[in-house]
């Protein structure tokens, strides 16, 4: 066979491995409203800088006639590339071969992108599609989903980690994702689960759809598992591009640095009057944090779940900066069980990658009830307090409003460690409000009032002067300077400018126990 000739058939072996399952399936993926493996790859990527790894790879497996089955790639694409000009490495579920199930060959693919992302220093994208372990394989299938999960862990905080679900992920499947930072979902076309409507349906007698069990809503909005949703898998790759713009490739690098087109001496007059007279109105905090951030640019995280606290990454002068802000909109802003985990696991992503912490304070407290004590809000809300105490990043707090009691002291402040304080005038900085407060210290001159009801009105009063502001936790120095609402961006850039040099020790040890 002459050079030419076994060129040819180089050439020829490669459009077979890029046809995967063949035309049928892949016509029957775009039918289902999908992309295949491929051209979800031509999307993410700058244009021809996709470089495939392992693309011959073949199973080993011969039982069941698996020999007959076999397809070089063995259901996943796994490679490197740039986006938006930087190394990201990935792993792309191949659903037309094999249903995308994974085996043994399929994770070693997997596992060797995922050492060479940890080797260079590049973040790691897995997209999902696949019908789940590999039946006919065994315990190799096993073995090759613990080996991914081994790495997923010896990554976490090394590189970024993104999980993206197109298509089923069940079973054993999930937990991948679920040790990685972000997942996106699609919806309509993405679910994940432990066990399937049917077994459920054997097992408790519930009857349940996919969609219900395991579908973009109920994972962005129930269960926390998603950060992401989106309407079709175009929109969710853009979304994914635009999330990589925040982050770092590592935790030994920065994120970009971008030129800042915005005033860095902008004064928002706007914010001088955004908190409502009435000490228990709501406003948007989104509204504070578009006037703040660089071009009024925020990417929120998990915006469906828990939405009584925000957290997402927005600029100050053209640096990330991880966001981290009560909502009053919802439920008052209180912290509660889903909004202390919500919060403490950005925490601990933005202290591992570097990216300055900015909390924006209105808190009441912590939600009371039953139901919140008997799912452990003590364990986790100390969450919300451990990853705060552990991050040595610049962290700096905005107290806007209320900061009352424990939930106070859990939102970024002084004493657990906040380089700089700051509070608006408006700030109420108290162990509780008002209402509550009079009730207790002046209970008896209350009761013993002719008029109890005007005499506990001006108690509430005398208490909201003394203690209801933020000047006496100014006078202690637990606040830093009470600032002018306006001048809120340009504080904040002067400050992270000042705190860019932070270096911060902990004591030596493995690691913590954080209460989980």
């Amino acid at each position: 066979m002459s050079t030419m000739d076994k060129v040819s058939q180089l050439i020829e072996k490669k459009e077979k491995v890029a046809l995967g399952g063949g035309l049928e399936k892949q016509a029957k993926q775009h039918e289902s409203g999908k992309m295949t493996a491929r051209e979800r790859l031509s999307v993410l990527f700058d244009e021809n800088s996709f470089v495939e790894v392992d693309a011959f790879v073949e199973t080993r497996s011969i039982e069941f006639d698996m020999q007959k089955k076999k397809v070089p790639g063995d259901g996943v694409v796994t490679g490197y590339g740039t986006v938006n000009g930087r190394l990201v490495f990935v792993s792309s579920q191949d659903f037309t071969v094999i249903g995308g199930s994974l085996g043994e060959m399929h994770a070693k693919k997997i596992t060797k992108v995922m050492d060479m992302a940890l080797k260079m220093g590049a973040p790691f994208i897995s997209i999902n599609d696949s019908g789940g372990a590999r039946i006919e394989e065994g315990i190799d299938a096993l073995s090759g989903f613990g080996d991914i999960f081994y790495r997923n862990t010896l990554a976490s905080g090394v590189i970024p980690q993104i999980s993206v679900i197109m298509g089923p992920c069940a079973g054993g499947a999930v937990y991948s994702p679920a040790i990685t930072d972000f997942v996106f979902m699609v919806e309509k076309t993405s679910q994940m689960f432990i066990t399937g409507p049917q077994v459920i349906k054997a097992v408790t007698g519930e009857d349940v759809t996919f969609e219900k069990l395991g579908g973009a809503d109920t994972h962005n909005a129930i269960s926390g598992v998603a950060h992401f949703k989106s309407s079709n898998e175009a929109e969710c790759i853009e979304e994914i591009k635009r999330l990589l713009s925040f982050l770092p490739d590592n935790n030994l690098s920065d994120a970009p640095q971008y030129a800042c087109q915005d005033d860095l001496n902008q004064v928002a007059a706007e914010l001088n009057d955004i908190i409502p007279d009435g000490a228990n109105k709501p406003y948007d905090m989104k509204d504070i944090i578009e006037k703040i951030v660089d071009n009024g640019d925020f990417l929120e995280i998990q915006k469906h779940f828990a939405s009584n606290i925000i957290i997402g990454f927005g600029r100050l002068n053209g640096s990330t900066v991880g966001i981290i802000a009560n909502q009053p909109k919802n439920m008052a802003g209180v912290l509660d069980v889903n909004s202390s985990d919500k919060g403490a696991r950005f925490i601990r992503f933005c202290d591992a990658f570097n990216i300055p912490v900015i909390t924006l304070t209105d808190v009441p407290g912590y939600l009371p009830g039953v139901g919140q004590e008997h799912n452990g809000v003590i364990r986790h809300g100390a969450k919300l307090l451990y990853a705060f105490s552990e991050a040595t990043v610049p962290k700096i707090n905005v107290i806007v409003r209320k900061a009352y009691g424990g939930a106070y002291i859990a939102m970024n402040s002084k004493h657990l460690g906040a380089d700089m304080v700051f509070a608006w005038p408006t700030a109420e900085i108290a162990v509780m409000g008002p209402d509550g407060a009079a009730n207790i210290i002046f209970k008896r001159e209350i009761a013993a009032a002719e008029n109890p009801a005007e005499a506990r009105s001006k108690k509430i009063e005398e208490y909201r002067e003394k203690f209801s502001n933020p000047y006496v936790a100014a006078a202690r120095g637990y606040v830093d300077d009470v600032i002018e609402p306006s001048t809120t961006r340009i504080r904040l850039i002067s400050a992270l400018s000042m705190l860019s040099s932070k270096r911060e020790n902990r004591p030596a040890k493995k690691h913590g126990n954080i209460p989980l």
